[in-house]
């Protein structure tokens, strides 16, 4: 009986490639496509005093978990600010909404694992597209938001006013 042998394509850094959304960047080191759907994690940069430009958002089906590497980069969560520093994880579960901003003077770089791996570099491709386009100005809400919807991500009603 002949043995088989299935070939795995393995590798690093698969989209090899920084996608810029304005100041922010983001680098795929795992993709779904390399972990046969079940992660991807991508490296998140965020300039000092930055902000998210998408809107605040959630996703139903996966979990995001955050994990600081340089700087302190201020998560809502659910309308909780999470300060996640040098070291230190956020796990943010299905359904919860959330968003982040860079309000230091330092740069932030962030690990960001999604499982299972729902979102891929194709999202950040998207959305970078229509946030270059408003050069520094607000990105195209209606834009942005068939783009989260078309990936999975659930953008959150606005506060409303008291």
């Amino acid at each position: 009986m002949a043995s088989q042998t299935t070939e795995i394509n393995v590798k690093t850094n698969p989209a090899d490639e920084t996608i810029r959304l304005g100041p922010l960047a983001v680098r795929f080191l795992v993709t779904g496509e390399n972990s046969a759907g079940s992660v991807a994690a991508f490296e998140l940069y965020v300039p000092a005093a930055k902000r998210l430009a998408a809107l605040a958002h959630s996703h139903d089906h996966y979990e995001e978990t955050i994990y600081g590497i340089e700087g302190v980069l201020t998560w809502t969560v659910n309308g909780k600010p999470v300060e996640v520093t040098p070291g230190q994880a956020l796990c943010i579960p299905r359904g919860a909404v959330h968003r982040f901003d860079n309000n230091g003077a330092e740069d932030v770089k962030a690990l960001c694992v999604i499982s299972p791996a729902a979102v891929g570099p194709e999202f950040f491709r998207e959305a970078a597209e229509v946030i270059n386009a408003a050069a520094g100005g607000p990105p195209d809400k209606a834009k942005m938001i068939a783009i989260m919807l078309r990936h999975g991500l659930t953008p959150a009603a606005p506060p409303t006013q008291a």
